[in-house]
């Protein structure tokens, strides 16, 4: 499900929460805390006030059942991620691809095959021209 959430930034906390409720959804509160067992050592409220938070941005929504509500996101992992990185991209590297690759390989941060999966998307990118 894919929408135009409002260009609010969504926090690591808040991200986390994201990642459950994209893995399977919709869930309760309780099953979010569930999810998280051994990764956050949340308490409940926490996790309430997350969605809260996530309610408020319209990146998920909420139906009631019963005495509960059920939570699902609105905004899809594929647009957070674009979101994301557009944002990384503009505030690091002014908007550009080629000085992030660049910083990467100074560091030698890129294994061999990830020189190769560049390799192979440029020449896609140059076949598609």
């Amino acid at each position: 499900m894919t929408t135009n959430v409002n260009d609010t930034p969504i926090s690591d906390a808040e991200s986390t929460v994201m990642q459950v409720l994209w893995s399977h959804s919709p869930r309760t509160a309780e099953d979010v805390l569930s999810a998280l067992v051994g990764e956050q050592d949340w308490a409940l409220s926490t996790v309430k006030t997350l969605l809260n938070r996530l309610l408020r941005k319209e990146a998920i929504c909420a139906e009631r059942d019963g005495r509960r509500f059920l939570y699902a996101p609105k905004l899809s992992r594929e647009d957070w991620l674009q979101q994301q990185s557009a944002g990384l991209l503009d505030r690091l590297f002014d908007g550009r691809v080629a000085p992030l690759v660049a910083h990467f390989c100074e560091h030698r941060k890129l294994s061999p095959s990830d020189i190769a999966e560049l390799r192979k998307l440029i020449e896609e990118m140059d076949d598609a021209q």
